[in-house]
């Protein structure tokens, strides 16, 4: 007799792979970043991350349903939400390669206290107490791991949090397109744009380093096709089940990456990172919470996810 899995089950399993996947991606990032800038590699993660994109758009029933449309009316909107997948790539990995990986995966994280605020700001959604206080409670974590004023505040500890701040931005962008255009199409356009910014940096900046070793060329490759395998992975899980029934198991990725930090690098900044990093994954939860909450209470909700949903 066949194992029935449930919905959830098999959501919370995807969303953890995909978590851990995301820093093995990270890992990879930092291990080729003693050679290679930080804007090539986004540029290769882009260049690897269209195959994924087209796969989820031919897996779409609603981009079957819509007529397969390839044309929007918004492109130029989603040019921008492009350029600012570009610019937390570029943030996020120079981050990574010059701090603790825990240490910059961790701050990333605070993508759901800038969702929140921005959904303010350009949503003009209504935020109670319950959901400013998480904010507040989650920069109180930021900072106390950036520690303003001591050794280690420098540009690569402010980074990560402006790479939470632009993928939060492109959480808040989507719900600013018409609601007849397929996820899968926004998407595609954005892995696109994404990948024209991202060369347009490299261009820009002579970011460009010859790759003269078919054991690169590996890593390279590896590195875009576990990061598309997260994305799929991170779209099956909300698939399957309700986003704020997954939302949570997100802040596995900050054990996870300890865990990576520590096997493959020989990090250990478990006392620069507590209690700050608690009180980011609260300041998170809390938010997560109120908005399944909120969601008892409306017809459809946006998920705030914890995790960035490109790597």
């Amino acid at each position: 007799m066949a194992i029935r899995i449930s919905p959830f089950l098999r959501g919370a399993f995807f969303i953890l792979l995909a978590m851990f996947l995301f820093d093995v991606m990270g890992a990879i990032v930092k291990y080729m970043g003693s050679g290679y800038p930080a804007q090539q590699l986004a540029m290769f993660r882009n260049v690897f991350g269209l195959a994924p994109s087209i796969l989820v758009l031919m897996w779409s029933a609603d981009w079957h349903a819509a007529g397969r449309p390839l044309i929007i009316r918004q492109w130029k909107l989603g040019l921008v939400r492009g350029a600012f997948i570009a610019a937390a790539q570029y943030s996020f990995y120079q981050s990574l390669i010059n701090l603790e990986f825990a240490t910059a995966s961790t701050l990333a994280f605070a993508g759901p206290m800038f969702v929140t605020a921005l959904s303010v700001l350009v949503l003009k959604d209504r935020v109670g107490m319950w959901r400013w206080g998480a904010v507040v409670i989650g920069f109180a974590g930021i900072v106390m791991i950036m520690r303003p004023g001591s050794d280690i505040f420098t540009i690569y500890a402010i980074l990560p949090v402006g790479a939470a701040f632009c993928y939060a931005s492109t959480s808040v962008i989507i719900k600013l397109f018409d609601s007849d255009v397929p996820s899968a199409t926004i998407n595609l356009y954005t892995s696109v744009s994404a990948l024209f910014w991202s060369v347009v940096v490299v261009v820009g900046t002579d970011g460009y380093r010859v790759v003269d070793t078919a054991e690169d060329w590996m890593w390279l490759l590896a590195m875009g096709g576990v990061g598309g395998v997260a994305v799929l992975c991170l779209i099956t899980a909300y698939r399957a089940s309700q986003a704020s029934n997954l939302a949570p198991f997100e802040y596995f990725g900050i054990p996870f990456s300890y865990a990576v930090g520590w096997f493959v690098f020989g990090e250990a900044p478990f006392e620069r990172l507590f209690p700050g990093a608690l009180l980011i994954a609260a300041g998170g939860l809390l938010i997560v919470w109120r908005q399944r909450v909120h969601s008892q209470k409306v017809v459809s909700p946006a998920p705030i996810d914890g995790k960035p949903p490109v790597g």
